[in-house]
């Protein structure tokens, strides 16, 4: 399933972007995609070609906190992507509603922003936020009374909107790695992954307390709260079952991750 336009480079990224792939002028997201190469499977997790990172299902979602700490990217001459996000819907169903940051490569350079979305309404750039690896973000998405709302947060700057989605299911809450797609009406095709290294997600690594926690059908709690069942631990892999990305496990109070990068595409 596609989702709606993300990525709002700079001029100097769109002109590299259109230079690599001038058949797919538009980068979007794309809801969680199941990889076909499932015997590949680190032990323990599920696997996905664009998402790595961990999903909480259940019923009745009304929030999701996240926090991490901007990673930066190595960049060589290849235009690249990485989306670092929370988020409510998109792991079983068809609606996200969701705020992050881009880690993206252009031209040799890394070109950093912070975006929110509530598809399938078109994803938006925050104009004037500006975001530098290695600061501290705290995002939420939150529901009440048909409103979804969305806030991030970077040291002294912040930024909230509301939206409504028709149809939100509010079946997941998400702590995800992202490479988008190359989309061009329906056709599409995945990006290959910027190399960020290694990206702490949670309140033990950004000190930010109560994040990487939900509220679902009442319940708020860490990502680990939510019983085994319920808890899916994402790999991103390619279509010949290459690990691009990995999470870790979850730290003992559940709440934290690492994210490491093995493979572009």
């Amino acid at each position: 399933m596609e989702k709606t336009v993300r990525l709002f480079l700079p001029s100097l990224a769109i002109l590299a972007l259109s230079s690599l792939l001038p058949a797919f002028a538009t980068a979007q997201a794309v809801v969680f995609s199941h990889s076909s190469g499932t015997s590949n499977c680190p032990t323990g997790t599920v696997c996905s070609t664009n998402w790595s990172g961990f999903a909480v299902t259940g019923s009745g979602v009304t929030d999701a906190k996240g926090s991490w700490i901007v990673p930066s990217v190595t960049c060589g001459s290849s235009t690249t992507y990485s989306s670092y996000w929370v988020g409510i819907d998109g792991y079983s169903s068809n609606t996200v509603e969701q705020t992050g940051t881009d880690s993206d490569c252009s031209s040799g350079h890394g070109v950093y922003y912070a975006w929110y979305e509530f598809y399938p309404a078109a994803s938006v750039q925050i104009s004037g936020f500006t975001v530098n690896p290695g600061d501290h973000i705290s995002t939420e998405v939150s529901y009440s009374g048909g409103v979804f709302t969305t806030s991030i947060t970077d040291g002294t700057q912040h930024f909230s909107t509301t939206g409504t989605v028709s149809g939100a299911a509010r079946s997941s809450a998400e702590w995800i790695v992202e490479r988008p797609a190359l989309c061009s009406g329906r056709h599409c095709k995945l990006t290959s992954l910027s190399n960020f290294g290694t990206v702490s997600l949670g309140s033990d690594y950004t000190g930010i307390a109560s994040t990487n926690y939900a509220t679902i059908n009442g319940a708020t709690g860490g990502i680990g709260s939510f019983g085994s069942a319920n808890i899916h631990r994402i790999t991103m892999i390619n279509n010949s079952g290459t690990t691009l990305a990995e999470p870790s496990v979850l730290s003992t109070d559940g709440t934290s991750f690492t994210e490491t990068w093995f493979a572009s595409s």
